[in-house]
């Protein structure tokens, strides 16, 4: 099933969201301790707790929003939408955003943490570098949405993992 452009917006979104603040996590978490164990914990507490927010925080604002318009229906027409197809539509609208925003953000987060349950040596390395090949793939599917260059999307996502890793850096969380 292709995913509608609302649902893709949610995809890119979610998925960056889960890259980076785990990857920022994990930085961090790597500058305490060199133990996996704590990583992984720290970072998984991070990617549960993103999940959640952004599925929920999807939830409530494309309720506020789909209801709203349902409701500017219901005006002209001078009926109540409730048990339509109209209103069916909105919740299925709805939570299929909530869970492309939420679950994309949860996949998103695995990204940094998987080196960490598979290598001994390098995981941090690893981490980052897959997080900004996973970054370079989200940039070119953007491009591809927006129907332009995927090469700029891709470079402006890798950018900004960059960009994120520097400033946790400078920031003395490594």
């Amino acid at each position: 099933m292709k995913p509608k452009p609302d649902q893709s917006r949610y995809i890119i979104l979610g998925s960056i969201d889960g890259v980076l603040a785990v990857l920022g996590v994990v930085i961090g978490a790597s500058n305490v301790s060199s133990n996996p164990d704590l990583i992984i914990n720290a970072a998984l507490g991070g990617a549960v707790a993103l999940a959640m927010t952004n599925g929920l925080g999807s939830y409530l604002a494309e309720s506020a929003v789909e209801y709203g318009h349902l409701a500017d229906l219901e005006k002209p027409l001078l009926r109540n939408l409730g048990s339509t197809s109209l209103e069916k539509e909105t919740r299925n609208n709805i939570l299929y955003d909530t869970l492309a925003h939420g679950g994309s953000s949860l996949i998103g987060s695995l990204v940094p943490i998987l080196p960490f349950v598979f290598l001994e040596n390098y995981a941090l390395e690893v981490s980052v570098g897959l997080s900004i090949i996973v970054l370079a793939a989200l940039g070119m599917f953007s491009g591809k949405i927006a129907r332009q260059n995927l090469i700029l999307h891709s470079v402006r996502m890798v950018g900004l993992g960059i960009l994120v890793v520097i400033v946790v850096t400078a920031f003395g969380l490594t």
